[in-house]
């Protein structure tokens, strides 16, 4: 073989392997009722935090397990179990994104995103209020 056909086998095998690497790491979004159907299958779910019910997390017994409650954009409230440390300023969330899979009607999450209310928000309320 020659060194140009060594060459064009390596690339193509890092090419191949890029391609699979992305697509196994990318997951669908979904509500609750999908991932129900689809057990064996990664979704990000979109949705709201219930603030009605508690957040539970103690890092004395376990710093890696927050348990909650979260509605997705189709109003289905289902349990969320993080496997990760909980998010500074959780309780103040707007939207929640989290990526996982459903089982046993919980959905265990693995990675979590906030979007919680911008500080600059706060600080045009306050500065409204002081004019």
């Amino acid at each position: 073989m020659k060194k140009y056909h060594i060459l064009l086998v390596i690339v193509l095998g890092v090419v191949v392997s890029v391609l699979i690497s992305t697509t196994d790491s990318s997951s669908e979004y979904a509500n609750f009722a999908k991932a129900a159907e689809y057990q064996d299958t990664e979704f990000t779910v979109i949705g709201n935090l219930n603030k009605k019910k508690p957040i539970e997390y103690n890092p004395q017994l376990n710093p890696n397990l927050v348990t909650f409650y979260m509605t997705d954009k189709k109003g289905k409230e289902l349990k969320v179990v993080l496997n990760d440390s909980k998010p500074q300023d959780m309780e103040r969330s707007e939207d929640v994104v989290v990526k996982g899979r459903f089982k046993d009607d919980v959905f265990y999450a693995n990675t979590i995103l906030l979007k919680c209310p911008s500080k600059y928000q706060e600080e045009n309320e306050f500065s409204q209020t002081a004019i």
